[in-house]
């Protein structure tokens, strides 16, 4: 906000908590300085939030999607994903699901779309299905177990990463349906699996809701399949023969 009008300024040193500027506006309201001051006040505090909430985020270094080859998914809805980089789902508290194999891109797309969240000023959260689960299974107290699950529910995105890559027991299944029953259309959650839904009852063998689990997470959702060979074995073996190569020419040279 640039504004410069007199009631726009006090508008903006109240929503800065300015009081004691506040308190003495009709000697500085007209001054010159003050336009300036205001936006340098706002700009800080927008980076400071920016920083605390990159912190609290947890999404870890990953690849801008200026730099994801696209070519290599044999099947990438690219177009989808560029939409969703609009974050029109949040408003809609849809949720969206990445579906491949493993090593595929899923969680780098939702790494990025967590990052354009936070630019956006929306607070995220970034977390694997086994960290998760792991840590509220460990809570034994009521008390302490309804904060945490809070702690999850919270943010404006949760971003579940990696479910289907490990077996998980009936209290697992039952935690993980009370978190997505908390945020169901109430805020937007990313799933990465490498399973079809058809096989989430082998992840979550003999719970009772999975099903539920399931259908509320899908409904009003975006699901997005991806498929093609592992991008992290392609870049292994592009290693191991920059390697071999570099043995070569030094044993040429011996």
């Amino acid at each position: 906000m640039t504004t410069t009008e007199p009631e726009a300024l006090r508008a903006r040193a109240e929503a800065l908590h300015l009081h004691g500027l506040i308190a003495h506006w009709p000697e500085v309201a007209t001054q010159t300085w003050l336009p300036p001051l205001l936006a340098w006040e706002e700009q800080e505090r927008s980076c400071r939030s920016l920083e605390r909430r990159l912190k609290t985020a947890h999404i870890g270094r990953f690849k801008p999607l200026c730099d994801f080859d696209w070519s290599w998914p044999k099947r990438c809805d690219r177009a989808a994903i560029d939409a969703l980089m609009a974050l029109d789902f949040l408003a809609d508290a849809s949720n969206i699901v990445f579906v491949g194999p493993n090593g595929i891109g899923k969680s780098t797309l939702a790494q990025n779309i967590a990052h354009q969240t936070l630019i956006a000023g929306h607070t995220v959260l970034f977390t694997s299905a086994g960290q998760m689960l792991g840590d509220l299974a460990a809570l034994d107290s009521d008390s302490a177990l309804r904060r945490r699950l809070r702690h999850y529910a919270r943010p404006q995105l949760l971003v579940i990463d990696e479910v289907g890559y490990l077996a998980y027991s009936n209290r697992h299944a039952d935690l993980m349906f009370e978190l997505i029953s908390r945020r169901y259309q109430n805020k937007s959650t990313i799933v990465t699996t490498n399973r079809p839904f058809a096989e989430w009852r082998e992840v979550f063998p003999n719970a009772a809701c999975v099903v539920s689990l399931v259908d509320r997470l899908i409904h009003n959702a975006e699901i997005i399949a991806l498929d093609g060979e592992s991008y992290r074995l392609k870049e292994a073996r592009e290693r191991a023969d920059q390697r071999a190569g570099q043995r070569r020419a030094r044993n040429a040279k011996s």
